[in-house]
């Protein structure tokens, strides 16, 4: 429910940033970015039309990145735009895709955009465009909620579809033949947020992009590429693995900003030798409280549903303590109704609502009105997801802030203590694998399906003249006067999910009613052991269930709701095989390895503390999984042999500790992507030997990417060891105090002479 609030305002921005520096804790950084005035570039020649709609709109002169890139667009050479969030990349597509309508009302565009959210809200600012124009331009969403009766309109009369990448996959490519005027006339498409396409996602991207550019190629066209992108390190680079095609890079920002606070606030330390900090979940909704309560505008970020509704309820209940409408904040996250959501957009829009707390969903460019306030509780994951979510607050003019708020992870606690990572030039670098096996032969199937194969036909740059061989002899194709048909009954496209690696998942099923099941999930297959075994507790929702059963050859789970005060964290016990060494950097090499796995126990963290409350133990089968992997090999100069058993084991787990917190940074991941694990005798090559493996079978560029920016990854191990304040070792940097995961001593003396070695 959405009611009135305050409208008066008791503190300025300004004033909550010093009430927040004088918290217990400390602000770890502050840096006050000044206003930047607005450079602005020329218009390219461009139908007098359009030019007349954005002046309308107020558009006078581009900005000198619009300028850029719409000329480049205009060229016909693809582009990717990577300026900060608010500065105007929307105009960068769409000017040069009316245009080219005007020019030729035959011509056609497809825009991508990886939420529902994001396309319905661009499509609105499309339409404001396309009213001023006032030509004969139509515009259509088709994804899921598309009604049938509208879908024959939008396949021939659309002169702009706006869809996601898995609608593509699944709704438009393998049935293109009712889709020739789009196909035959493509002109333009456009990739938004392009930094969100890495790892699984991006890999599979990259295949939809090869079948879309073979079925245009059929049809007689050639579209041209329009990306926008947050800052990475390597934008062209990610795009061009992409699209396998080159692209022009625009990074010069034209838009004005006005002055601009970052804070990361740190919450104190209670135990120092243990290095224990207080609860950032507490720290964040004192923040957001404040700042509501004098009349702030403000926006929550946290990573988990499950927080979401913790944090909504502690803000909530502080206001009402004050009495203060409570309603003036909302929840926003996945699992919510698509109306709910809508009600909670146009209440931020409007000012009925002053503040929302939100998973990633509003992350993206949403409309959601001005807001002045960002609070990040914790790290998103990466340095891109952050600039982002800061970036939602400041849109409009006036001075805004935002803070993060530091978790007790050593990613968070790393950041606040080497702020050099975040406020420079960002470290992170997108990946992709387009080429892992187990994705291509799915989306080679898909083409085949959608078009025959010659013999010795391409597949984007990839060579799959095996795979076809292979598809053969399953009888999923035939082979006819050289040409490969699709001949299996089974549509593949629905035979698997662009956002995992394999075509299985777990169904998780509700079986508290005896009489009917209800599906509440799923889980991809490898993730499913550490997620969903026997007495796990998995939280949908916002709701807690615990795992009866685990059953594999059924591929599902076995739940039942429960009232749960915690969640459950599987350790695994792993053995890694070196099958193949593709290069080699003394003490470092990389390649294929076989990575099996078994998780053996759990622990219970409470959710309010994330304190362990209890174990349990698991008894499931050793898993197998091929994949990549990046290896350091302890040398016989390190004079290891001389170090006692336990010093040895809680060095190399102290490292393996640092590097599974600071590797995502530079590898643009989630912790979950990768697994680092250290043996004190490897069977491979019966040394110490620390392991960086990607969690994906066939593996998806993180290995490659971690034995490239070696030194790096040590570098940034060194540092937080080195800044963190604890005495012997605490979670924020080689684990648990003393021995039972690191010791602070015996990682400082491994890893300083590992840092002394060539690298």
């Amino acid at each position: 429910m959405i009611g009135t609030v305050l409208r008066k305002p008791r503190k300025k921005i300004e004033e909550l940033l010093k009430w927040i520096e004088s918290r217990p804790g400390e602000v770890a950084v502050w840096r006050t970015f000044p206003p930047q005035p607005p450079t602005f570039g020329t218009w390219p020649a461009l139908d007098a039309r359009l030019m007349n709609a954005l002046a309308l709109r107020g558009i006078q002169r581009p900005y000198v990145h619009q300028a850029e890139a719409i000329d480049a667009a205009l060229r016909g050479k693809s582009v990717v735009v990577v300026t900060p969030t608010a500065s105007g990349k929307t105009l960068c597509y769409n000017v040069p895709v009316v245009q080219s309508i005007l020019e030729n009302p035959a011509s056609r565009a497809l825009y991508l955009f990886p939420t529902k959210a994001l396309s319905q809200d661009q499509l609105a600012e499309l339409y404001a465009l396309l009213e001023a124009v006032e030509a004969d331009i139509a515009c259509f969403t088709y994804d899921g909620d598309t009604a049938p009766s509208a879908r024959t309109k939008v396949r021939t009369a659309g002169h702009i579809v706006i869809t996601n990448p898995d609608m593509l996959h699944t709704g438009i490519l393998p049935h293109h033949t009712k889709w020739v005027k789009l196909f035959e006339n493509l002109r333009y498409v456009v990739l938004d947020e392009m930094h969100g396409y890495r790892g699984v996602f991006g890999s599979h991207l990259a295949n939809v992009i090869r079948r879309l550019k073979r079925i245009c190629a059929f049809y007689g066209s050639s579209p041209t590429f329009i990306c926008s992108s947050a800052t990475i390190s390597n934008p062209r680079e990610l795009a061009e693995a992409l699209l396998e095609e080159p692209v022009e890079l625009v990074t010069r920002n034209g838009a004005p900003r006005d002055e601009k606070h970052i804070l990361i606030q740190n919450p104190p330390l209670v135990n120092r030798s243990m290095g224990i900090r207080g609860s950032s979940l507490d720290e964040t909704a004192a923040i957001a409280t404040e700042a509501l309560a004098n009349n702030i505008s403000t926006i929550v970020f946290t990573r988990s549903r499950t927080n979401v509704e913790l944090l909504l309820h502690r803000i909530r209940t502080s206001l009402k303590a004050r009495s203060l409408p409570e309603n003036q904040v909302a929840g926003y996250r996945g699992g919510y109704l698509p109306n709910e959501r809508r009600a909670i957009e146009k209440g931020l829009r409007s000012g009925q609502l002053r503040g929302v707390v939100s998973t990633n969903a509003l992350e993206l460019g949403i409309d959601i009105g001005s807001l002045e306030l960002a609070v990040l509780h914790g790290y998103p994951g990466s340095i891109a997801s952050a600039w982002q979510q800061m970036g939602r607050a400041g849109r409009r003019q006036g001075t805004s802030a935002a803070v993060l708020v530091a978790s007790s992870f050593a990613l968070d606690q790393f950041l606040a203590s080497q702020p050099s990572y975040f406020f420079g030039a960002s470290p992170e670098r997108a990946r992709v694998n387009p080429d892992n096996l187990y994705i291509l032969v799915n989306h080679v199937k898909c083409a085949a399906f959608e078009l025959p194969f010659r013999e010795k036909d391409l597949f984007g740059k990839a060579e799959v003249s095996e795979i076809l061989e292979y598809l053969e002899e399953q009888r999923v194709l035939h082979r006819a006067e050289g040409r490969y048909h699709w001949q299996a009954d089974s549509f593949p496209a629905e035979g698997f999910s662009l956002r995992s690696a394999t075509s299985e998942n777990v169904v998780i099923l509700d079986v508290s009613d005896p009489a009917r099941h209800t599906v509440v999930g799923e889980v991809d297959r490898p993730s499913a052991p550490m997620l969903v075994h026997p007495e796990a507790i998995y939280f949908h929702g916002a709701k807690a269930y615990q795992v009866l059963e685990l059953d594999f050859k059924g591929m599902r789970a076995l739940v039942k709701p429960v009232e749960a005060e915690y969640y459950t964290d599987a350790d695994l016990a792993v053995r890694l095989e070196v099958l193949d060494e593709f290069d080699h950097a003394e003490p470092w090499g990389w390649g294929e390895v076989l990575f099996a796995s078994r998780p053996t126990v759990y622990k219970k963290i409470r959710l309010s503390t994330q304190e362990n409350v209890g174990y349990g133990h698991i008894h499931l089968d050793e898993e197998q999984m091929h994949t990549t992997g990046a290896w350091l090999t302890l040398p016989d100069s390190l004079s290891w042999e001389s170090w006692e058993p336990d010093r040895k084991s809680s060095a190399l787990a102290g490292l393996a500790h640092l590097l599974r917190a600071t590797a995502p940074l530079f590898l643009m991941c989630d912790r979950g992507d990768l697994q680092v694990h250290g043996m004190v005798r490897d069977p491979h090559f019966e040394r110490p030997t620390l392991y960086l493996a990607d969690n994906f079978p066939g593996g998806v560029g993180l290995a490659e990417a971690a034995f490239t920016l070696r030194k790096a990854l040590l570098d940034s191990a060194w540092e937080a060891l080195v800044s963190c304040p604890c005495e012997k070792g605490c979670p924020a940097c080689v684990g648990a105090l003393g021995s039972q995961i690191g010791s602070k001593e015996a990682t400082r003396a491994l890893l300083s002479s590992l840092r002394g070695l060539p690298a």
